[in-house]
């Protein structure tokens, strides 16, 4: 295999196992074993562990000697710090999608109509799926390399979060509250598209603190 051809694969496997990570496919604690993903993916073992690396680097896997790869858990003290900075990367990227994506917006729009379906089937676990797709469209239509890459290092503690709503907050409603960023791009109003990430994120942050109090309630009762 030529050094290119072993680059090029290595990026599609970490993509695979980026995707599943985020969309909670694989859960904070599930080990990753390099023979069964090579298997999996009908490849050598050798772009999966570089491919695991690259994950490691964007803190989304961690590895120990003997004990091999895992996808990292987190949990509410580790989830709560990241929330102001998830909110800063996310008002960005609907600023600089609201500027530069001249009012094409059909991908949000499937993610959206994706998100309801899933929603009237009671499909928690999609909806959730489609909720992070459509935060991740949103920084990618921002046409931002270092800002995305910033975002997915967020990644456990995003999938996380929305990980909380699936399991603490009533998801009937869920994609009606991204429709106001959606419509702010569409129209190319940046502050407002700007401000209505920025609430969006905090209402997730809401979210997650109250069910930290719930938890710190229980264990003081």
């Amino acid at each position: 295999m030529t050094t290119v051809s072993r680059t090029v694969l290595r990026e599609q496997i970490k993509e695979i196992l980026l995707e599943r990570i985020l969309r909670g496919e694989l859960e904070p604690g599930e080990r990753l074993v390099e023979t069964r993903l090579a298997r999996e993916l009908g490849t050598s073992q050798a772009p999966v562990r570089e491919a695991l690396r690259d994950l490691q680097l964007l803190r989304l896997v961690e590895s120990e000697p003997f004990r091999g790869a895992r996808v990292r858990a987190v949990d509410d003290s580790q989830l709560l710090p990241v929330f102001p900075v998830r909110a800063v990367l996310e008002e960005l990227a609907a600023r600089e999608a609201a500027r530069k994506a001249n009012g094409k917006v059909g991908v949000l729009d499937r993610e959206l109509e994706a998100m309801r379906n899933a929603a009237a089937r009671e499909d928690w676990r999609t909806q959730i799926s489609h909720d992070i797709a459509f935060h991740r469209a949103t920084v990618e239509l921002a046409e931002n390399e270092p800002l995305l890459q910033s975002w997915l290092g967020l990644g456990v503690e995003v999938s996380t979060a929305f990980a909380v709503y699936w399991t603490f907050w009533d998801q009937s409603d869920l994609a009606e509250f991204h429709v106001p960023i959606v419509e702010a791009i569409r129209a190319g109003d940046t502050a407002r598209a700007g401000s209505e990430a920025r609430k969006h994120v905090r209402r997730t942050e809401r979210v997650v603190r109250q069910r930290t109090r719930a938890a710190q309630s229980r264990r003081t009762t």
